[in-house]
């Protein structure tokens, strides 16, 4: 029967439309507040000589290839821990985890790596449907974003995020590269923090000279080409 102006078939209607658009408002506020929505909160811990020596193993590894979030290194020396293997997993950010992204460590890089082992898993921390996007595997390895756990190594030689006072949360701050050897005797306990920093402090004098040799290349670069000798001539021979 109708009631007012509105049937009973319209009020059905609109009680399922009311109910309907309330219960998708609520998923989506649902979705905002669960932890993948949220975005990494963490305390700044410290530079990789105030942090390292407190995870579960330190290596010089090389990036092999990128299984989703994971990356699957090759170690070329481990500084502090007891692992055998030559090849790890180490899980990076996937949701609020707070680890740096994947894309930081493209494959064929090399690293020296401060690593904590995953010893369980939390609730919701893997998706049967995205195995490869997930908290990561029991005995695996996970690299955190809250400190400096990584340093960019070219050659011989690395940077990052070394030393105490360095900005926080700088990937790259401006520093002299350290000598790859010479991070493995500091985290062997054979070289002092001071020791880093002075190596890692940029030489004003060397950089002036750096500066002063880029200028001299490139006014010389714009002289005019010298006259070839003429090997016709005894005089222009030596």
């Amino acid at each position: 029967m109708p009631i007012g102006f509105l049937t009973e078939g319209t009020i059905a209607r609109l009680s399922r439309r009311y109910l309907a658009s309330n219960i998708a408002l609520s998923t989506l506020l649902a979705g905002l507040t669960t932890p993948t929505a949220h975005a990494c909160e963490c305390l700044w811990q410290g530079s990789f000589s105030e942090v390292a020596k407190d995870t579960d193993i330190i290596v010089l590894a090389s990036i092999e290839r990128h299984r989703g979030n994971a990356a699957d290194i090759s170690i070329e020396d481990t500084y502090q821990g007891a692992e055998w293997h030559e090849n790890l997993r180490v899980w990076m950010k996937a949701g609020d985890y707070c680890r740096p992204d994947i894309d930081k460590f493209p494959e064929g890089s090399r690293w020296v790596l401060a690593l904590d082992k995953i010893e369980a898993i939390p609730e919701g921390g893997f998706n049967p449907s995205t195995p490869n996007i997930s908290y990561g595997r029991v005995d695996d390895y996970s690299l955190s974003s809250c400190g400096g756990y990584w340093l960019a190594v070219r050659g011989q030689r690395a940077t990052g995020n070394l030393i105490p006072g360095m900005p926080r949360f700088a990937d790259a701050p401006k520093m002299n590269p350290v000598l790859v050897n010479h991070i493995e005797s500091f985290v062997a306990g054979e070289a002092s923090v001071n020791s880093l920093i002075r190596a890692s402090e940029i030489d004003p004098e060397l950089e002036a000279l750096k500066r002063a040799s880029r200028g001299f290349m490139r006014r010389g670069s714009l002289l005019p080409p010298t006259e070839p000798l003429d090997d016709s001539n005894p005089d222009n021979l030596e």
